[in-house]
Parts: C-alpha cells; structure tokens; sequence
C-alpha cells in the first residue's frame, strides 16, 4: 500500500502546467473505438483511469499506444467482447463502453461502473435512453446486456435531470443510428463539446453540443482522426485553489478560463487577487479573504467536483462559509478529515459549515483520500499543516491528476510517494 507523505509549512510558488482533462479523457478513449481507422488523441492525462481503460481496450482486441501524453487508438480487428467484470469496475466512466459498443456492434455486455462512492448514481437516464433508441436493456448477475436486433433508430429523448454521462453515451449510440435523435434538457459541461468535436472530426454530425439540445444525424461510419483534448478544469481549480490558500506568487498555465467562469467569480468574491490572461491565471499573495456560500450545480454553475479542493481555503476566511451540494449531497467525507488536522467544520445536513480563522494553523495528521476530489482537497490541506500528512488511498488521488507529486515539488512542495506495509 502507497501513502503520500507531505511535510507542510513549504509557501508554494512557480508556474504549474494544466493537463488534458480526465473527464473527456475517459469518454474520448471509449469514443475512438467507434472509428474503422486509428484515432490519435493528443494531451491525454497520464492517470490511473486512463491505464484502466487501455487494458479494457486491448482486452477488445485493439492496439493501443500511449506515450508522452499521446494515445493512439486502432480498433480495425477489434471484437464485441463481454465485459462483465474486472477492469470496468475500477473506474466509474467505464459506462461509456456501453453506448460505444450499442453503437458500433448494435449490442454489449458491460459490468456495473465503479469509480468514487458519492452516493446513488444510477444510470436508469442512460438505459432509458438506449431503450428510446431501439435497445432491449436488461439486468443479470450485476452487468448489463443491451442489444439492439434490428439496430439503432434515432429518437426524441427528454433527460428527466442533467446528466453528463447520459448525454455523452446516448451521444455514443446515436451517432450510426438511423435518422435523427434529439436530447433535450442535454447536458452542457465543456468535456461533451470535446466529446463532441472528436465525433465530429471522425464523420459524426452533431450539432448544439454546449446548449441543451443536441441534435444528432446518423452516419453509416466513422473514420480515424486527430485530436486534441482540452485542458482539465477540475484539475486547474484545483491548483487555483492551493495557491491561493499557500502560494506566493503561482502562475497556472494551460487555462481555458471561460470553463471556470463560477470558480474565478467565487475566488474574487472572497478577495483573491489574480491575473487572468488567454491562456493562464496567476494568483497573487492575498489577506483578509472574506467567508462565501458555495453552492454546486451543473455547468455552467459551481461544479461539484471543485467544493472539496475549494473547502480548505475556505477554512482561512473571516467568517462562516456554508457548502452546498446539490449534486452529491453526501460528498462529505473529507470534512471529518479535516477536523482531524484542526479545521473548524461540520456537517449539517445537507450543508457543510465552516468556521474560518485566518490565522488558522492546520496539524499534520494521518487521514484517507476517501475519493478522487476529498484527496485532492487533503493533500491542499497537508501543504498548509505544520508537520507531516499522510494519506492514505492514494489510489483515488491517482486516478484523476496527473504527475501531482512531480507538479507540486517544482512549486517549493515537499511531497513524496512511500511503500508502506
């Protein structure tokens, strides 16, 4: 088992480079395999999910190479393979194989995803959607198996609620299928635009991906392409955040930052000084930040992937900060984490409650990354402590940032991986 070991009290500066986002990376990589040539993906986030999903692939019987942040994907001699277990529940995006798979063999057989546990995320809005589209769906010793005999028909498909992995996979089946399908109440986030524009790029015509119609045309096939993903907004709020929390002076490189237009609003309200250009954000040494609400809904709102990197900061506020989250109300699990390091917060609720002190000392301490975003917050928190931190499960951490020890060393960090018993 691997901890993470940091040694805190190290003020943090330099520049940080963004890499390709993890939430397109692990719709992009399933998309590909809908192509009859190679499709290269250019600025793949080096992470565990993405090795996941390479080993899926090459169990489908693609060849798959990836170096230097460059993937290529060749599904010639690729098979319709069962995918029962294994692999697929390692990762809560392995979902995607199921409208890529309807799409291109008109049938799957795809284990229950797995991935972080923040609550009920079921996937009835994809299966309803699947089914609008001419699929049988059922259940059986906890895969599903979806088969569409006389293919794929376009359709009108309402999403009860905005649901980015719905969007995307009825996006993934649709795109071969027969006629027109139209989503409606789609969701809006940046990854489907670029899941769209790979699409795209490889014959698919979809139009309106970023609004909440998308109107899809089906095409017979699909051809190779090249691709570049875009920068990982989860990621760069991320490190907007430690710096603004620990930085003296850090410069965030490779920033598309009209995907973080609530984040940066929220920052500024609470009194952080930065620099925002085309392509980065520098973040300059800022007092007297004052307390805000947070509250998390879909794109273009607050995502809720960023309210757990964002709660440290919000611990070095004057006043009392109340977090929302309406997405994944038990996303909480790093709050009593916290408190273990000597935060003032708690959880009421539905709302998380923090009590800020700017003159907040926070102690080293042994906590667990109990998923991907409570350990990127933990390990913001371990920057900031007097003494040691180490986190444990850092797996979760691993799935979703790429090269972060070697990232936060070059910012002044002392940050290092440990084998332990």
């Amino acid at each position: 088992m691997r901890k993470m070991i940091i040694n805190g009290g190290k003020k943090l500066k330099g520049e940080v480079k963004i890499s390709g986002a993890k939430n397109s990376a692990v719709a992009l990589i399933p998309a590909a395999i809908l192509a009859d040539s190679p499709v290269i993906l250019e600025g793949v986030p080096d992470i565990k999910d993405v090795h996941s999903l390479k080993e899926i692939l090459e169990l489908m019987g693609v060849t798959v190479s990836f170096e230097n942040n460059r993937m290529k994907i060749d599904p010639t001699n690729m098979k319709s393979t069962p995918m029962p277990s294994g692999k697929i529940q390692s990762l809560r995006a392995s979902y995607y194989f199921m409208g890529a798979l309807l799409g291109k063999f008109n049938e799957a057989v795809v284990g229950l995803p797995g991935g972080c546990y923040l609550g009920p995320r079921p996937i009835d809005l994809h299966e309803k959607g699947f089914e609008s589209l001419g699929a049988t769906v059922t259940s059986e010793h906890g895969a599903t198996y979806l088969k569409a005999e006389d293919g794929l028909t376009g359709a009108r498909i309402y999403l009860d609620m905005v649901s980015i992995g719905a969007t995307i996979n009825i996006m993934l089946a649709a795109v071969k299928a027969k006629g027109r399908t139209v989503i409606e109440n789609a969701a809006r986030e940046p990854e489907i635009i670029d899941v769209a524009t790979l699409l795209n790029n490889m014959g698919a015509k979809i139009r309106g991906a970023g609004t909440n119609e998308i109107r899809i045309d089906g095409v017979e096939e699909l051809h190779g392409c090249r691709h570049s993903i875009i920068p990982d907004r989860i990621e760069a709020g991320t490190y907007l955040s430690l710096a603004a929390a620990y930085g003296e002076g850090v410069k965030v490189q490779n920033v598309i930052h009209e995907h973080l237009d609530s984040f940066i609003a929220k920052l500024q309200e609470m009194g952080v000084k930065m620099t925002i250009e085309e392509d980065s954000i520098t973040v300059h040494p800022s007092s007297n930040l004052k307390a805000v609400n947070v509250t998390t809904v879909p794109y273009p709102g607050f995502a809720t992937d960023l309210q757990q990197p964002i709660t440290p900061l919000l611990m070095l506020t004057k006043g009392t900060s109340i977090v929302t989250d309406t997405i994944y109300e038990q996303r909480v699990n790093h709050i009593p984490e916290l408190v273990r390091m000597g935060a003032e917060a708690s959880v009421e609720g539905n709302m998380i409650v923090i009590n800020g002190d700017q003159e907040l000392k926070l102690t080293g301490a042994e906590v667990a990354a109990s998923d991907l975003r409570a350990g990127a917050c933990l390990v913001i928190a371990g920057v900031m402590a007097e003494g040691t931190t180490k986190i444990s499960n850092v797996e979760n951490i691993l799935r979703g940032y790429d090269d972060i020890i070697g990232k936060l060393t070059d910012l002044g960090a002392d940050i290092r991986m440990e084998e332990s018993e």
